[in-house]
């Protein structure tokens, strides 16, 4: 029997003034993990290991300003979504971009999920955060229905379609991926005790409870609308595989209290598996040799695993 070939991951290494470049180097530098693939490195020349298959998208040094650093960001975005699309990786991982930086140099995405969604033509993509460990012992799964808005535009954003599409493509993915042959889906509530009947608001009548009918009809095991203030720890006990959020910080404030540290940003609908560490580009403290690699060591391990099943 041939021996399996390793699987091939293309890191882009973010924001070159951030912390993407030392949390790179601190995974690569595990044992197992270098062991267990074959990495391709994309971004500045200057930031790549030499002897290597690491791609270069330009020159980049410490005197540039911000905008050049979002745009060799961008770049490198760009050109690692390419290989994957031609089949010269298997996966994707990206270290983090710095938004401001990203858009003044050019790059008019609101970030890593919706870029990578019109490069690779994917129809519909979901922005999950998954930790297979958690503080709280099991695994916890968030799938964000809006992502990069202002509060204010969240109520306008949510729809029964929106919900709909995003926990039937969780469905699927984790079928598919995870290899969970019936997922259970929650949908958090948008209000406060899930409105108490009308009381506060009427988001989930209007819109999560049609939503949770036509997916029950179409065969998805889903469950809601459930308050935002306990679906996240039925979810960690076991109780369902992923949690459908209404809005950014409802779902981020729940897993990164259950998951800092262990948390990973996946992709789902896109044609190759993408992951990405739980952390911003940490600009703060880059250089200083403080920055802790344990979120990129596990978007690593789990764009290896999500390789593997395609």
């Amino acid at each position: 029997m041939p021996e399996r070939r390793l699987p091939r991951i293309a890191i882009t290494l973010g924001d070159p003034r951030g912390i993407g470049p030392e949390v790179t180097a601190g995974a690569l530098s595990d044992p197992e993990l270098a062991s267990a693939a074959d990495y391709v490195l994309v971004g500045p020349r200057s930031l790549l290991r030499p002897g290597t298959q690491d791609v270069s998208v330009g020159e980049w040094s410490a005197e540039q300003d911000e905008a050049s650093a979002g745009r060799i960001a961008g770049e490198a975005i760009r050109r690692a979504v390419e290989m994957a699309m031609v089949g010269e990786v298997d996966a994707l991982v990206t270290a983090p971009i710095e938004k401001y930086a990203f858009r003044a140099g050019g790059w008019h995405y609101p970030g890593h999920t919706e870029m990578l969604g019109e490069l690779s033509g994917a129809p519909e993509v979901v922005m999950m955060m998954a930790a297979e460990r958690t503080a709280l012992g099991g695994p916890l799964r968030v799938v964000l229905a809006t992502t990069h808005l202002a509060l204010r535009d969240v109520p306008a954003a949510l729809s029964t379609d929106l919900l709909v599409h995003q926990a039937t493509i969780t469905a699927e993915a984790l079928t598919r991926q995870w290899g969970i042959e019936r997922p259970r889906v929650a949908l958090c509530a948008v209000n406060p005790h899930a409105s108490d009947g009308g009381l506060f608001g009427d988001e989930e009548a209007r819109i999560v409870q049609p939503a949770l009918q036509r997916l029950r009809e179409a065969g998805v095991d889903a469950f809601g609308p459930i308050p935002a203030d306990t679906v996240f720890t039925r979810a960690v006990r076991g109780e369902f595989d992923a949690v459908i959020a209404p809005y950014h910080d409802v779902g981020m404030a729940a897993f990164k209290t259950a998951a800092f540290g262990a948390g990973v940003n996946v992709t789902l609908g896109l044609p190759f598996p993408r992951t990405s560490p739980d952390h911003g580009t940490a600009l703060d403290i880059a250089g200083t040799g403080r920055a802790d690699p344990s979120s990129m060591k596990e978007a690593v391990r789990l764009a290896i695993r999500l390789s593997r099943t395609l």
